[in-house]
């Protein structure tokens, strides 16, 4: 039985997991979209949006919680100043996982997780609208 049972362990030792971990989510908040496998995606989701959370406090603390885990000043930076503003008035829900296909060399599933903008959210809007009003795909 797997009761309370959480988290990936991805084939590493514990450090090992916890610096990937970190080199992902300062990676996708620096670039703002990266690919990886599926299951390190899911895995850096609840980081990342706790990352950016923290960076929506705006208080000494919450900055210097952020710097501890993340690798990089610049993103921090980032998070702080531009990031955190641009989800201000959202309550979670920062990122999105797109699930790409296996991969060429050894078949994993590979998946792209990006930072949710305003004008993707306001296309995929409009698109499921247009697919609503001509009658979306078909049922077979």
């Amino acid at each position: 039985m797997r009761h309370r049972v959480h988290g990936r362990k991805l084939g590493r030792t514990p450090p090992h997991r916890r610096a990937l971990l970190r080199n992902l989510c300062t990676s996708l908040l620096e670039h703002e979209r990266i690919t990886t496998t599926i299951q390190k995606a899911k895995e850096v989701r609840p980081l990342a949006e706790k990352m950016i959370t923290l960076g929506k406090k705006e208080t000494l603390h919450a900055r210097r919680q952020a710097a501890r885990f993340l690798l990089k000043a610049a993103v921090v930076q980032k998070l702080f100043d531009t990031i955190a503003a641009r989800y201000a008035d959202r309550s979670g829900g920062y990122t999105r996982i797109l699930k790409l296909g296996p991969r060429a060399g050894d078949g994993a599933e590979l998946a792209i997780i990006e930072l949710i903008s305003e004008e993707s959210e306001k296309k995929s809007k409009s698109t499921a609208k247009s697919q609503d009003e001509s009658g979306g795909t078909t049922q077979g």
